[in-house]
Formats: C-alpha cells, sequence, structure tokens
C-alpha cells in the first residue's frame, strides 16, 4: 500500500540534516518522507594571535600567543527535504537548506584593553571598532566588529542510497544504507565589500561538493544502536565564488575536504506494538575530521574590511609592477577535528504521531585561521624566491607569517530544536 509521510525536525548537526536515529529509514516502494527542518545553532570561541617580538619574551622560545577577540555567531536554518523509494531497497533523495538568519560579533576579549588588540592597532579593524549594519557609528562597549545580518541559500542537495539489507523485511539482518550525494551551489556567494558593506546578504560558499555516507541500524529488543559514516570532498567552484585558484604558488585554494562519523542508541523506555505507542531516548555523539583548506574564518570580514589597505594583494607576483587585489576575507585553515554529543527524548503516539526534542554540544579542537604558505620552493633552495613563481598570491605577512597568525581557540556550540512526524 502506498504511504506519504510528512515530518517536521530540527538538525542536530552541525551543517547536515540529522535526526534522532536517522540510519533507519528506508522508504518503500512509492513511499514519500517529506521533511522540513528547523535548527537554531549558536557558537562562540575565542580568537588568538600569535605575537612574534614583544617586549620580555624570549626570541629563541616558543612563538608568544595573547588573547585579542571573543566571536560570537547565531542562525537560524529551515530545510525542506523529501526521500522517494523507487523499490528494491532504492531510494532518491533532495534537501533545500535555507539560512533564514546568520548574526555575527567579535568583542574584546576578557581583560584586553582597546589598546592591546593587535588586531585594532595593525588597523585590520579601526580602533574604534566597525559596524557594517552602520558604519557610520562606532559600535557600543567592548564590541569592535558586527557583520551584516544575512540570510539565504547556499546549496541544493541531491542523491541516491540503496539499502542492501533492511531489518523491516527481514529482522535477522540490520538496515544497511550506502548513498551518494551531489551538493550543488546554487544560492549567492558571501562576500564583504568594505565601499557598501549592505551591499551582499548571501550565505552561500559558491562550492560544489560530492558526499559520500553509509549507515548501519539494528533493533535488539528494548535497544536500537546506529552509525553513519561519511566523506566530503569538494568538486569545483563557481565563476563568482571566491575559492578560486589564483596560480603560481598558491596551495590549499579550495575549501577542505571532510570526513566524519555519527552515533547513537536509541532505548525504548515505552514499546506499546498494539497501539503504536513508543517512548525513547536516543544518546549519541559524532567526530568530524576537517581537512586544511580555505575557509570563511570567524575574521573573514574583518579580513575583507582591511583587503584595500593593510591585507591588500598582489596577482602577479611575477611581475615588478603594481597588480593588487582586495583580500577576499577567505583563509587557510588548519585541520582541526569537531566533536558533539547529541541527545533526543522522542514519543510515538499511535501511527501517524510523532515528536521529539533534540540537542547537540559541540566542540571543536583549536587551529590556526589565518595559514597560507608563503609559497612553493620549486627549484629546492630550501626559500621562496620573491619575484618568481614560487610565490603564492593569497599569502599575507601581516596575517599568514609565523608569528602574526591568528587562531580560534576555546570552540563551543550548541543547536537545539523539536521534531514532529506525522505518517498518513
Amino acid at each position: 500500500m502506498r504511504r506519504a509521510s510528512f515530518v517536521l525536525a530540527t538538525i542536530a548537526g552541525s551543517g547536515a540534516t540529522v535526526h534522532a536515529n536517522p540510519a533507519g529509514v528506508v522508504p518503500a516502494q512509492g513511499q514519500i518522507i517529506g521533511e522540513i527542518d528547523y535548527a537554531y545553532e549558536a557558537d562562540k570561541s575565542e580568537v588568538t594571535r600569535e605575537r612574534a617580538g614583544l617586549p620580555g619574551t624570549d626570541p629563541t622560545g616558543p612563538v608568544p600567543v595573547r588573547k585579542d577577540l571573543a566571536f560570537k555567531q547565531f542562525s537560524h536554518t529551515i530545510t525542506p527535504s523529501v526521500q522517494v523509494g523507487i523499490g528494491a531497497g532504492l531510494f532518491f533523495e533532495g534537501a533545500l537548506p535555507i539560512v533564514v538568519t546568520q548574526a555575527r560579533e567579535l568583542h574584546l576579549d576578557d581583560g584586553v584593553p582597546r589598546d592591546q588588540s593587535s588586531t585594532l592597532a595593525d588597523g585590520i579593524i579601526p580602533a574604534a571598532g566597525y559596524d557594517a549594519r552602520d558604519p557610520s557609528t562606532p559600535p557600543p562597549g567592548d564590541l569592535v566588529f558586527r557583520g551584516v545580518s544575512r540570510h539565504g541559500l547556499d546549496q541544493i542537495h541531491v542523491g541516491a542510497g540503496w539499502a542492501p539489507m533492511n531489518q523491516a523485511l527481514d529482522d535477522t539482518k540490520p538496515t544497511w544504507r550506502i548513498g551518494v550525494e551531489g551538493r550543488i551551489a546554487i544560492g549567492g556567494v558571501m562576500k564583504f565589500d568594505p565601499a557598501n558593506p549592505k551591499a551582499n546578504s548571501a550565505v552561500g560558499y559558491g562550492v560544489h561538493e560530492l558526499r559520500l555516507w553509509t549507515s548501519f541500524d539494528r533493533r535488539l529488543g528494548w535497544a536500537e544502536p546506529w552509525m553513519e559514516l561519511f566523506w566530503q570532498v569538494p568538486l569545483g567552484a563557481t565563476s563568482s565564488s571566491l575559492f578560486q585558484d589564483p596560480g603560481f604558488g598558491a596551495t590549499n585554494s579550495m575549501k577542505g575536504q571532510q570526513a566524519g562519523a555519527s552515533f547513537g542508541l536509541e532505548v525504548y523506555a515505552v514499546d506499546n506494538p498494539l497501539d503504536q505507542t513508543r517512548i525513547s531516548i536516543d544518546a549519541g555523539g559524532r567526530a568530524v575530521a576537517h581537512f586544511e583548506g580555505r575557509d570563511y574564518s570567524e575574521m573573514w570580514e574583518p579580513f575583507a574590511l582591511a583587503g584595500t589597505g593593510i591585507l591588500q594583494l598582489d596577482s602577479d607576483p611575477t611581475d615588478p609592477g603594481a597588480n593588487p587585489f582586495s583580500h577576499p576575507g577567505i583563509s587557510n585553515i588548519e585541520n582541526y577535528l569537531e566533536t558533539a554529543a547529541r541527545v533526543a527524548i522522542r514519543a510515538q503516539l499511535g501511527t501517524h504521531v510523532n515528536f521529539a526534542a533534540l540537542g547537540d554540544f559541540i566542540w571543536k579542537t583549536d587551529h590556526a585561521i589565518s595559514f597560507a604558505d608563503a609559497g612553493v620552493d620549486r627549484d629546492m633552495s630550501d626559500k621562496i624566491e620573491p619575484g618568481t613563481n614560487e610565490v603564492n598570491p593569497l599569502y599575507n605577512q601581516q596575517i599568514d607569517l609565523v608569528g602574526h597568525r591568528y587562531r580560534s581557540v576555546h570552540n563551543f556550540g550548541f543547536i537545539i530544536g523539536i521534531q514532529g512526524q506525522v505518517l498518513f
């Protein structure tokens, strides 16, 4: 019998549609699973900076690092999605993540006077601060930078999956799913123009990506363990994207790859098959490795703000003439690991209605966020020769030179929400 189901859910993971125990869902032939996910996500971190040459430091010792700024961001995201079963365990799926609101701020970190911030002292952010929503008025208090309010669409997700095993059809086997997903960049590209900061409120990267995944799920009486593995790689960028390879000695100019695992255990406190009443707790976590590449960091808008000044770049290092171009804001990011703990309380009332309350708590390891190499040593001379094609046009000594680099530390975030499901 053909049956359609429509779901209202929150995201319980950063940057992906994740519900309580997603690994056990396989749409039957002719079945449609429609979803609308809502997520509120808040992130915060401290931005520190290497300070080579500080008075009183040992010139032969480790590079000193000092507190500088505190970063905050929140976002609301709605993601309509659909899965369509076509039989023999095959299904198609698609999703459309829409950012309703995204806002970010940088404050002076605790105990950092305005005259001790190296970012302000170097002119990357004006000494009085900068409010992109009202550039003519300095921001109040310890707020030194406020970005524009952003919204819009980045990618459309389109993919297909197959379940070689499905415990709904054979309860002696687990549910095993494998799939491939294309993430196609269709939204406006996120940029910052110091001359007109309100001109761009987009959230897109302009990067096409491929995601491969597999998941396992097994009902064992009152418990249902599950896990999901994925690998995600960029395939290319749109012509308007900031992720362009300028050639010469540039390295890692594309967005970084990701690979990760999610896992959980759903425990049934109430399970009455006669009236289809179930109450369960799903607890678990995830670990995602973010590999080196360029990205939008906590400092991307201030870097773009200073892009025509202190952070201006040279598009052709082999030409002795001036070939200036503005720093795009995105920067090279060091490898880091994202981990998260997650919990969901779920309730099924009859055959048609489900509810859940969901939450994620997220941590990221400390990592450099201005990490570009000076170039490529092609002639093996142990140095980058100025004026040659060894030089990286995206490298700027003010933020990428050892002793001046920025770091993101003490990262913490959370995602909360609710889930409702109606089957009919």
